[in-house]
């Protein structure tokens, strides 16, 4: 049966079912979860809401849970603030949402990135250019100079 061809309350229902199905897997931001229903049914955009803003109502949807789970998820795969905070905005959750998930996260970001640089590499940068590799690898990671600086001064002393 097409989109077209249900009534509102059987597209209602479908398009929480296809919403239920997709959190049963994991997390979703508010934005994530309306593109993946707007693909499946893309002329019901009132309706998409009226199910996104239900299903926040009985506290199925939160951007606050799926940026904490996203959050914890990206410092396991050694990620830094600046790449968590981009990725999170990317996916629609609000600044307010990241700036408090990134406090609570209880993270010593400095520790963290000297972990993921000597993970990453072994042996302690010799020269210039290879203290340069290193930087840019945290950066890219999303940790800033200062803490790039203390993870290459960590790994080399």
């Amino acid at each position: 049966m097409t989109t077209e061809a249900l009534n509102p309350e059987q597209l209602s229902r479908q398009l929480r079912w296809n919403a239920m199905e997709l959190l049963a897997r994991r997390e979703h931001s508010r934005l994530e979860l309306a593109r993946k229903l707007r693909q499946r049914h893309a002329d019901s955009d009132g309706q998409i809401e009226a199910v996104l803003d239900q299903l926040e109502a009985d506290s199925l949807l939160s951007d606050t849970r799926f940026a904490e789970a996203y959050t914890s998820m990206r410092l396991r795969k050694g990620f830094g603030p600046a790449r968590i905070e981009q990725e999170l905005r990317e996916r629609g959750v609000s600044a307010e949402h990241i700036r408090d998930t990134l406090a609570s996260a209880d993270v010593d970001w400095f520790e963290q990135s000297r972990l993921v640089l000597k993970k990453k590499f072994s042996r302690p940068p010799t020269d210039a250019a290879a203290r340069a590799k290193c930087a840019r690898y945290l950066q890219y990671r999303g940790f800033d100079y200062e803490q790039a600086r203390y993870a290459i001064e960590g790994l080399a002393g």
